[in-house]
């Protein structure tokens, strides 16, 4: 550049998803390219970039800034301005700055990336076969972070300090790996140990040959992982699969599958078992790397991996050691959370072989500390768009920006199952990975410590706490144990602010929030209503009608008692009713324990027994998900009475002599079933809507994840020209209401 060439100089602030994601390397090198002086920096868990050079090249610098940021990163311009020109004649990367504004960001664990994958399969390469391979573009993040900013001394491998090669690429501006603060080799970085009674394999080769030894010979496996213990067994082999499934135990829960990455574009193998479609397939292969339920295809897999079902759970390897194990069976594996019922993943060696002593055969541990548990993220593709039903790993933590700034900080702690938390401030608002029920005391634990983790991080603290508005709830207890000020927000109200907030919707809508229970305003348990609003202003304009449900909440477990006492209602004979239903009855007659519901889920329960497909569940929604595996997609509705005038209601009635009839086969009667629900919402949002005039329909709670009824609902709709609102980001169930929690809270505020 000569002495009179045109000179800018430029100070650039960047916000959003930029710390752990290789956007300073990035920024070094787009410089570089375009010929920049200047500087680029972490401060506060912004970039600040010093730009000098000519105003065309700074211009193009600034644009390709966000149009070809790394795919991992969602960077938002914040703040461009003058500046004096750089003080150096070439451009600079420094160390990061810490600032008292709270404008971190965490990112998730990410996968392992197509780089390091061939890094990893290449035999000239140094890191040839290493479990722990990543780069600034992959690998874990969330799980290993201690504080932010986001530097080494900062993560759990501190105490793996780096060798002459990898602290030259580490300090290599223009390297792959500069700054990559989970990096490491075989000579500096974590190793694998395996254990099987008394013996022991040290060394990352020695080990991961036992580990593929005893797959092989159909043993079940605990492997460390990125946020936790995953038990491992050969997929196709049923005894093997069986032996899991007792030890566990899980009777009948569907397994999670995955699978070796194969073939251009790493489907091969899948394909050989399922059938997803091009989103399926999309979603598979994102850096997300979650659980995707699949059509079934054939019988390769073993027939007990989900039984009753049409879909497995399938994804692909995404940790280095999880390609390695895949390459090494050259078969599918089942790959279930190591846990006790639906406590959070186990994270600690020793907690592992004292945990699962009774399931593992054998565990493959390795040395690099998990700070934090990160189950897998699920999704299933419905009506075209993938829906999240988990927050985890890969996805999680999810910031979403909220329509308007809170005067103070808040947080949510969502409600007793599927739970997660939220942590909003300002127009942010961060959603905790999956914790899951709060049965347990270790899941009250690690939701302690995720409450504590994620205002640490964010240097944010929490000045009230919302939580649900039944008091029985370990998370409700929690707040006002709290010392802090509570709101308690209800259920329902919470599942239809969330889907408004995600969709920041206008005007009143129609939301249909169907799921299993929850408290209703009324005192009764809620699950089957249609609300009318918006956030901080929700009347109830329909529901379904209520029945009694005897012995409270062991129905859950017991479908039986919810057939029962529909028939009950109705006064139907059920020659499926046990013998020993007599003083359940008699129970049930006089409201000793019997709550009111209008719950949906409750409902399909109760359907599932009448068709004798399950009687006793052992896992939540076993027989929903069986009723709706099983149903014929052809099936015409039946026409259900929705009267009312303050209040529509649904009559679920005419129902019970359809389910009952044996002379009809049982998918059609499961067919007419969902048919004949998604029929009634068609009718209750015309009727609504010549009242009402809503700007928008919305379907939310846990009943909404069965694809059957949600796309038989969108049809019905559709064919009225209404506007429908599904969940794109959040669960529709449990795990979504802590964000709805917090879009109640600010809605009073208003």
């Amino acid at each position: 550049m000569g002495p009179d060439s045109p000179f800018d100089a430029r100070l650039l602030r960047v916000g959003g998803r930029v710390q752990g994601v290789g956007f300073r390397p990035f920024v070094y090198r787009l410089a570089s390219r375009h010929g920049l002086t200047g500087s680029v920096c972490n401060s506060g868990g912004e970039v600040v970039i010093h730009i000098g050079g000519p105003p065309p090249a700074i211009a193009a610098f600034a644009r390709e800034l966000i149009e070809s940021a790394p795919p991992l990163a969602r960077p938002r311009l914040l703040e461009s301005a003058a500046a004096e020109s750089p003080a150096s004649d070439r451009f600079e990367i420094l160390e990061s700055r810490l600032e008292t504004a709270p404008q971190v960001y965490v990112p998730p664990d990410q996968f392992c990336c197509e780089d390091c994958l061939r890094e990893l399969r290449d035999p000239g390469d140094r890191r040839y076969r290493y479990p722990f391979i990543n780069c600034t573009q992959c690998g874990p993040r969330y799980t290993l972070i201690r504080a932010l900013p986001y530097d080494r001394p900062n993560t759990s491998m501190v105490d793996f300090p780096l060798c002459a090669d990898c602290r030259t690429e580490y300090e290599q501006p223009a390297d792959r790996r500069y700054h990559a603060e989970p990096t490491a080799c075989p000579v500096c970085g974590p190793s694998l140990t395996y254990r099987a009674g008394d013996r022991t394999v040290s060394g990352n080769e020695p080990a991961l040959d036992a580990a593929l030894e005893a797959l092989r010979d159909g043993a079940i496996l605990a492997v460390k992982g990125v946020g936790g213990y995953h038990l491992l067994c050969d997929a196709t082999d049923g005894t093997a699969v069986a032996r899991l499934r007792e030890r566990k135990p899980r009777p009948h829960k569907p397994l999670a599958v995955m699978f070796p990455q194969q073939g251009a574009d790493g489907m091969q193998a899948l394909r050989s078992y399922l059938e997803p479609d091009a989103v399926e397939a999309g979603l598979l292969r994102s850096p997300q790397r979650p659980i995707v339920l699949l059509p079934k295809a054939g019988d390769a897999l073993a027939a007990n991996i989900a039984p009753g079902l049409d879909e497995v759970g399938a994804m692909l390897p995404y940790s280095p050691l999880h390609h390695l194990l895949l390459d090494g069976m050259g078969t599918p594996l089942v790959a279930t959370s190591g846990n006790s019922g639906g406590d959070p993943v186990i994270t600690d060696p020793a907690a592992a072989e004292a945990g699962l002593a009774r399931v593992a055969d054998a565990f493959l541990h390795h040395d690099r500390p998990i700070l934090r548990p990160a189950d897998d993220a699920v999704f299933r593709v419905i009506a075209g768009r993938p829906r999240p039903l988990r927050l985890g790993r890969g996805v999680a933590p999810l910031e979403l920006q909220q329509p308007c700034a809170l005067e103070k900080p808040v947080l949510a702690v969502g409600g007793h199952m599927k739970n997660c938390i939220a942590l909003a401030w300002e127009d942010r608002l961060v959603l905790s990975p999956h914790i899951g029920d709060l049965e347990s005391r270790r899941s009250r634990e690690v939701f302690d410590q995720v409450i504590a983790d994620l205002q640490r991080l964010y240097g944010v603290q929490a000045e009230v706490v919302v939580h649900d508005a039944h008091r029985g709830y370990a998370s409700s207890r929690w707040a006002e144990a709290s010392g802090l000020p509570t709101r308690a927000v209800f259920h329902h109200h919470a599942h239809a602010s969330a889907l408004y907030g995600e969709h920041h919707g206008e005007g009143d809508w129609l939301v249909f929030t169907w799921d299993g229970v929850g408290l209703g305003e009324d005192g009764t348990l809620w699950g089957g209503e249609a609300l009318l609003g918006r956030p901080g202003r929700w009347r109830r304009a329909a529901r379904l009608r209520p029945f009694r449900l005897p012995g409270g909440d062991r129905v859950a477990r017991e479908p039986w008692r919810t057939a029962a006492a529909l028939c009950w209602e109705t006064q139907t004979p059920w020659p499926g009713q046990p013998a020993s239903a007599g003083l359940l009855h008699e129970a049930w007659q006089r409201r000793i324990n019997a709550p009111i519901t209008s719950a949906a889920g409750r409902l399909f329960d109760g359907a599932a027994a009448l068709l004798g497909l399950v009687r006793q569940a052992s896992f939540e929604g076993q027989g929903p998900m069986q009723l709706e595996a099983i149903a014929d997609a052809s099936a015409d509705p039946l026409i259900l009475p929705c009267d009312g005038d303050e209040l529509l209601e649904i009559d679920w009635r005419p129902l019970l002599p359809m389910l009952l009839d044996e002379d009809t086969p049982v998918p059609v009667r499961a067919g007419r079933f969902h048919a004949s629900l998604a029929a009634a919402v068609a009718t209750v949002a015309d009727r609504l809507f010549d009242r009402h005039r809503f700007e928008r329909i919305g379907l939310t709670g846990g009943v909404f994840q069965n694809r059957r009824l949600t796309e038989l609902v969108l049809r019905e709709l559709a064919e009225a020209n209404r506007p429908v609102a599904l969940h794109e980001q959040l669960p529709c169930n449990d795990a979504g209401l802590a964000y709805g929690q917090i879009a109640e809270y600010a809605a009073d505020r208003d």
